[in-house]
Formats: C-alpha cells, structure tokens, sequence
C-alpha cells in the first residue's frame, strides 16, 4: 500500500512540477498533477501485474490523452496544458539514457536492446495519445449527429 501510494504521490508532483516548467496556467497546475498520475498509475499497476512495458506505456499514454481531454472540456482550455505535463512521468528516459551510455562505452550490442525498447516504449506513448484522441474525435461527432438529429425532431 505504502508503495502504491509513493507512486500515486510522485507521481503527482512529477507532472504537476513539469506543468510549472512548460508555464501552464497556474490554476492548472493541480489539474495536470492528477492528469499525470492518472497515467501513471495506470502504467505502474499494468507493469507491476507482469503486462509488457511497452503496452502498459500505451494503456498509461490512453489514459492521459482521456483524463487531458476531460479536463480541457471541463476547464475550458487547451488539451495541450495537460497532456504535456501529464505524459512526463511515462517518458522512457532512463531506458534511453542506458542506451546511450553503453554506445559512449563502445557496447553496441547492448545498446542495441536497450533503445529498441526506448524506442517501442516512445511510440506507444505516441501511439495511445493518438488513439485517444481518435476517440474522442469519433464520440464528439457521433454526439453532435444525435444532438443534430434530436434538433430535427423537436422542430417538426
């Protein structure tokens, strides 16, 4: 429980802390903190119950496109502010920073692995941001159609 907890709290500060450095609004910066422990959590308890790492990525980047997407129509302002900082946390860093450390020891063989999972890990990240927003995209319109619709038969 302590241990899921830090992980909740961290991450929190985490994504809340990057939304002060990319200069999000300051009434936001709360908003972001909860956007990117949602992420986070979900990639945390997906990889701690033995899902590879590069879906649980995907399922963590999903969840921050979501949760961003809620909080923009909620707060009314730019998806970008929360998705930004709340993606932080799942940012394969130190997988790319191995990397490069065993090129600078001339280990290419086991640089090799380690940015190709840098690598999978980033394009999931992509990946369940663009999926998300898709989505979101194909459930907004499929409401304006029903709302549309609903106009039509009330005007009749």
């Amino acid at each position: 429980m302590e241990y899921l907890l830090s992980q909740v709290i961290f991450s929190f500060i985490a994504s809340a802390g990057f939304g002060v450095i990319f200069n999000a609004p300051r009434n936001s910066l709360i908003h972001c903190g909860f956007v990117g422990m949602v992420g986070w959590i979900s990639y945390i308890l997906l990889a701690d119950s033995g899902v590879d790492p590069v879906i649980a990525s995907f399922v963590g980047a999903f969840a921050v496109a979501l949760v961003g997407h809620i909080m923009a129509k909620r707060f009314r302002m730019p998806m970008i502010i929360f998705s930004v900082a709340g993606i932080i946390p799942l940012v394969p860093g130190g997988l790319a920073y191995n990397a490069m450390r065993q090129v600078a020891e001339n280990d290419y063989l086991g640089a090799i692995p380690l940015a190709a999972k840098a690598f999978m890990i980033s394009g999931a990240i992509a990946m369940g941001l663009v999926f998300a927003e898709v989505l979101v995209q194909i459930v907004m319109k499929a409401f304006r159609k029903q709302s549309v619709a609903a106009g039509n038969e009330v005007g009749k």
